[in-house]
């Protein structure tokens, strides 16, 4: 069944699960068109649980990017893991993603799969990145573990396969009213997107261990109106040390300019407007393992 032959209407919740860097904001991004989650080569990118919303004539799927699956040795981590716990729950149907050039076990997907009883859709990613042999073994060791409805290779960095898999999705989810506006992409508003964006520079610009005690906070969003057509955003970069604070900054401010220039023109570029984007670094000593911190920063 191909999505414009369908006649009923279908919604429900689809969970993407799986390790850091399985791909599971490039697959969201694939499925909705558009860049919606931020991508880097560095494993547990994505911090949140965010809702990507395929809208269709005759169908409304909710789609989940989720943490990787982590042993977690912050509260921070904790929070993480909770929200994959909520996908879980909340799910209609899951699919469990696994790249193909990963060898080692999948126990903690496993587990999380053998906690529901909605259908699975056990998704092989990244084919493009190993001979066909090995993908072929890698899907057939898996198969032996986890009781699924449906196997698929894909790429989604390429696109292999994801129309595909869309089909095999609302195959298996019921009929159902909509649950969002028709023209809504996420549940999120947008300036959470920018926070992202900007995280994301963070990700890409920064070597080592440092992205990883950063956090963004929108502080300002002022809207463009008719007496000023410019988006005017305030941000807070905030970083556990002080020394973490002069890296981010950089000899002269270099840094910052960096990191802000490349997260305005993502920003322009989503909000499809001109912006002004101010940025600061501010230390909150171990906020990572701070309740107070964590909750102001939006991790509930």
């Amino acid at each position: 069944m191909s999505l414009s032959d369908q006649t009923t209407f279908k919604s429900g919740f689809v969970s993407i699960i799986g390790k850091p860097n399985a791909g599971k904001s490039t697959l969201l991004n694939r499925i909705l068109g558009r860049k919606l989650s931020i991508i880097t080569p560095k494993a547990q990118t994505t911090r949140h649980r965010i809702f990507g919303i395929d809208q269709g004539e005759h169908h409304q799927v909710v789609y989940s990017d989720t943490p990787g699956l982590i042993r977690p040795k912050y509260r921070l981590h904790q929070r993480m893991m909770n929200y994959v716990g909520q996908a879980v729950e909340d799910a209609d149907l899951m699919i469990l993603l696994v790249a193909a050039d990963e060898t080692f076990p999948e126990e903690d997907l496993l587990r999380l799969s053998a906690k529901t009883q909605v259908p699975k859709i056990l998704t092989l990613n990244k084919i493009d990145a190993v001979d066909q042999a090995k993908a072929f073994r890698r899907m057939q060791e898996l198969a032996a573990q986890v009781d699924f409805v449906e196997a698929i290779p894909i790429s989604a960095l390429k696109g292999h396969n994801v129309d595909k898999l869309r089909q095999l999705v609302l195959q298996y989810l019921p009929e159902g009213p909509p649950y969002f506006d028709p023209e809504q992409i996420s549940d999120r508003p947008e300036r959470f997107f920018v926070g992202e964006m900007i995280r994301e520079k963070l990700f890409l610009q920064l070597r080592q261990e440092l992205p990883y005690s950063t956090e963004v906070v929108i502080d300002e969003f002022i809207e463009a109106d008719e007496t000023d057509p410019i988006v005017r955003i305030s941000a807070t970069i905030h970083v556990e040390r002080q020394s973490q604070k002069g890296m981010i900054i950089g000899k002269k401010g270099s840094m910052l300019k960096r990191i802000g220039t490349q997260a305005r023109k993502d920003i322009e570029a989503f909000l499809g407007q001109k912006v002004f984007l101010e940025l600061y670094v501010k230390v909150s000593a171990g906020w990572k393992n701070k309740n107070a911190y964590l909750r102001g920063f939006g991790y509930e």
